[in-house]
């Protein structure tokens, strides 16, 4: 993702975020910081584009954890409103799977999956994660109040 990319990316980035339904970031973090947390903290972060050129989404791909733990790579993904439901989701957790391997990661995690976004949750079992763990009323959901997360596994 370049600079240029972030800046067509950053209304989905912001209305993703305000939307209190599947991310636990700030919704009021800054248009610098949220660069900084999707494209300069990440070991990679990737765009999708339509055939017309158009960006409908973007991913990044990181270490979950340091030292130790650095085999076990975190990924997070968002989907312009337009673009939902046509498999762009399927098609960047597949590519972050390839992309995982080739820098050398064993395994991915994804840590707090709000359980409410049942969508999100099929799709990943279906690519073949498991759900390793759920944490009680660890969202805080903007029309549910707070709902669980679950920490999502797969071994690569």
């Amino acid at each position: 993702m370049t600079q240029d990319d972030f800046v067509i990316f950053w209304p989905t980035f912001q209305a993703i975020i305000a939307d209190q339904q599947t991310y636990a970031i700030d919704p009021d973090i800054s248009y610098d910081a949220a660069y900084q947390l999707w494209c300069q903290a990440p070991k990679a972060t990737y765009v999708v584009k339509d055939a017309a050129g158009e960006l409908v989404g973007s991913y990044y791909l990181k270490a979950n954890a340091a030292g130790p733990g650095d085999h076990i790579c975190n990924c997070g993904y968002m989907v312009t409103a337009a673009a939902r439901g046509k498999g762009v989701a399927r098609a960047m957790c597949e590519h972050s799977q390839q992309i995982a391997q080739t820098h050398g990661f064993k395994a991915m995690q994804f840590n707090a999956v709000v359980s409410t976004n049942e969508v999100a949750v099929a799709l990943w079992q279906r690519l073949g994660f498991s759900i390793v763990g759920t944490v009680p009323n660890a969202y805080r959901h903007a029309t549910q109040g707070l709902v669980n997360t679950h920490i999502m596994y797969k071994l690569l």
